[in-house]
This record gives C-alpha cells, sequence and structure tokens, in this order.
C-alpha cells in the first residue's frame, strides 16, 4: 500500500476507534478500494459494518434504494445520487457514519459528464455533505485519488 494511503487509513482507523463510532460504504466508481483499503489494516471489523459496490444504476436503486427520481433527473454521476447513497446505506447499516463514491474515471465521456468528475459524499445523523472532485489522470490513477479524497473527506467530517 502507498504510503500516503497508509497514513490515511491508519487515521480513519484511529478515529473511529477512539471515538467508538461506526462505519459503512456505499461504492461505484471506486470498485470497493475503499472498503479494500479499510480492511487492509487488523482491526477494522471493529468500526466497519458493511461495503457495498453499487456499480450499476439497478443496483444503486434495489440495493441501496436511491430513487428512480433521482437518478432520473440528476444521473447515477451527480452530488444528488452520491449524497442519496451516503444516507442509504447508513440507515441500512445503522451506522455513525457512511462515505459513498460515484462518478466517471475514463476514458469515455458518461452521461455528458467528462472523465475524472467524482462525487463523494459523507452522511451522520442530521447532516450529508457532499464534494465534487475533478481530477486528470488516467483510469487507475483516478480511481486511487478518489478513494484516498474520499477516505479524507470522511476524516475531516468526523474531526469537525
Amino acid at each position: 500500500m502507498d504510503e500516503k494511503v497508509l497514513e490515511v487509513v491508519q487515521r480513519v482507523h484511529e478515529l473511529f476507534r477512539k471515538k467508538g463510532l461506526t462505519l459503512s460504504v456505499a461504492e461505484s466508481c471506486t470498485g470497493g478500494l475503499i472498503s479494500h483499503y479499510i480492511t487492509t489494516l487488523p482491526g477494522a471489523s471493529i468500526f466497519f459494518k458493511a461495503g457495498v459496490i453499487s456499480y450499476s444504476i439497478e443496483s444503486k436503486k434495489i440495493i441501496l434504494g436511491v430513487s428512480h427520481k433521482i437518478i432520473s433527473r440528476y444521473g447515477v454521476i451527480s452530488e444528488e445520487t452520491a449524497r442519496e447513497m451516503a444516507e442509504k446505506i447508513r440507515a441500512l447499516t445503522r451506522t455513525d457514519y457512511s462515505l459513498s463514491t460515484t462518478g466517471n474515471l475514463g476514458p469515455d465521456v458518461l452521461e455528458d459528464k467528462e472523465r475524472g468528475i467524482i462525487f463523494i459524499a459523507v452522511s451522520k445523523k442530521g447532516q450529508t455533505l457532499s464534494r465534487e472532485l475533478r481530477l486528470t489522470g488516467d483510469r487507475g490513477d483516478n480511481k486511487m485519488n478518489a478513494s484516498l479524497s474520499a477516505l479524507r473527506f470522511l476524516i475531516e467530517v468526523a474531526e469537525g
């Protein structure tokens, strides 16, 4: 694991274990990489309750319960979808926090949205925050950078 990724993952472990918080993740474009990072270190089961890869539109609707209205109005690659993914996985797993990702890693344009546009969201009781990323790497770099940025955002919200 890359040293900067390891630092961030160690911080997530430390923060969630110290505060006694639980976490769930709903990933689309990151394809399970966030969950992989979290579970690379021992002791993740203390706070990490579930990770769902909802890559298709159908899985976002059926597994997570993202509304058809949100997807048809804003698209899968949208802040609104990321926010709803985070809220739905947190409710489904009854965790203190949840994290979600959706976006276009590339190489093609999807939903008229260029390569490298990613939306991340963090949900906690009473509040869901989101952020848009504009990444410029290749598909692999974008996947890693989106995962790392999402974990950093989670830390920022959990510490705040």
